[in-house]
């Protein structure tokens, strides 16, 4: 498992498994963020199967598929509410933690400097550089 932080109450991972809850709830998460399209995964990996398994482990779970085509300004205002504005303590997830890396700084953009939101991507892993035009002015 790869956990990756982007904020304090926000953190972004590739894949998880079933099997990963009790050590996300040890690790402080207190939400799990599907950012994954159940077509890209296997049944065991789909989202009812990772609700359940958070559900089981006392972890709240929101599901938000994502793809690079519907990152529209509505489905981002979703996803934040999701997570980012949930007041919880947030593992958001996909493929890589590219998708939900890029939802979270669209979400930010227009509230948080350029620099910050990149800086904050760049800390967890992920560069984001490409998109500082979008992510200077508001994007929800």
């Amino acid at each position: 498992m790869d956990i990756r932080q982007i904020t304090p109450r926000y953190y972004v991972a590739p894949q998880i498994s079933p099997e990963d809850m009790s050590a996300l709830r040890e690790a402080g998460i207190t939400r799990i963020l599907c950012n994954r399209p159940d077509g890209e995964v296997p049944p065991s990996h789909q989202a009812a199967a990772i609700r359940s398994a958070a559900e089981s482990a006392g972890l709240g779970f929101a599901e938000q598929p994502l793809t690079h085509q519907t990152m529209t300004p509505e489905v981002i205002a979703q996803n934040r509410a999701l997570g980012v504005e949930s007041g919880e303590v947030v593992l958001a997830y996909c493929a890589s933690g590219t998708r939900s890396t890029i939802a979270w700084a669209l979400g930010q953009a227009g509230e948080k400097d350029a620099d910050e939101i990149i800086a904050a991507a760049k800390a967890g892993g992920y560069d984001l550089e490409n998109l500082r035009g979008v992510l200077q002015q508001p994007f929800v």
